[in-house]
């Protein structure tokens, strides 16, 4: 495997993405968008699991109109001017330009999946209601109810443009995202046009999937997601043609 970062162009001027290639032919392709505290570490490991398993795994900046800083988990005060700022014009045009990279290594975006984690997830739901994607998965994404930023509306009223199937995994413990918006996204998107799946776990709460915070890491649940993360992506994310 490799990993480096790298400067994918936007409208906005370049954007680091880290990247991590399998070693062998790619699966597919995979983008992991970050929590509200930038890619750190945590997020740069779970691109490289990614590739581990077999992914060409892309991680944008999405705060690189802002200098690409990294958050410190204890410091949501300096996290939260940045997430102010972020609009759907301005996400749409950072993952078409990731898209747009993999494309070019040979990977369409139908063979494409799409991993966010807490804003992140939010972020995924959204790309996947506006572009045919392999598959999609939303840790712990909020704004079901109501929309997060300009120009991305809440999940509840995406559900309906979904073009990609979707993983939602959510915690009961969460004390953002009740239990009651959840289920209501569960019958939302089961009527929808594509394959959706939303699981809920009892004992976690929000950010249940970061071993870097063990104050809110609960293991089985990171555990059980993660396995459900990859066996999504392998069951609806099209092989290559023989």
């Amino acid at each position: 495997m490799d990993a480096s970062t790298i400067a994918l162009p936007t409208p906005d001027g370049p954007m680091p993405v880290y990247e991590a290639v399998p070693g062998g032919p790619a699966r597919g392709g995979a983008i992991v968008v970050q929590e509200a505290f930038g890619v750190n570490g945590h997020i740069e490991d779970v691109t490289r699991r990614l590739a581990a398993a077999g992914w060409h795994a892309l991680a944008p900046h999405l705060f690189h109109r802002e200098g690409s800083p990294r958050i410190a988990y204890d410091d949501i005060s300096s996290a939260m001017p940045l997430l102010q700022r972020l609009t759907g014009e301005g996400l749409a045009r950072d993952l078409d330009a990731c898209l747009a990279h993999l494309d070019g290594a040979g990977l369409p975006p139908e063979r494409v999946g799409i991993v966010g984690f807490c804003m992140g997830g939010t972020v995924a739901f959204f790309v996947a209601a506006r572009r045919r994607l392999g598959a999609a998965v939303t840790f712990y994404g909020g704004g079901v109810a109501e929309g997060r930023w300009p120009g991305v509306p809440s999940l509840l009223e995406l559900a309906p443009d979904l073009r990609a199937p979707w993983l939602g995994l959510y915690g009961d413990l969460d004390q953002g995202i009740p239990p009651e918006q959840v289920e209501r996204l569960r019958a939302t998107v089961a009527g929808g046009p594509v394959p959706a799946e939303v699981v809920r776990y009892p004992e976690a709460g929000h950010g249940f999937h970061c071993d870097a915070r063990p104050h809110v890491y609960h293991e089985s649940s990171a555990r059980d997601g993660w396995a459900r993360t990859l066996a999504w992506l392998d069951a609806h994310v099209p092989t290559p043609a023989a």
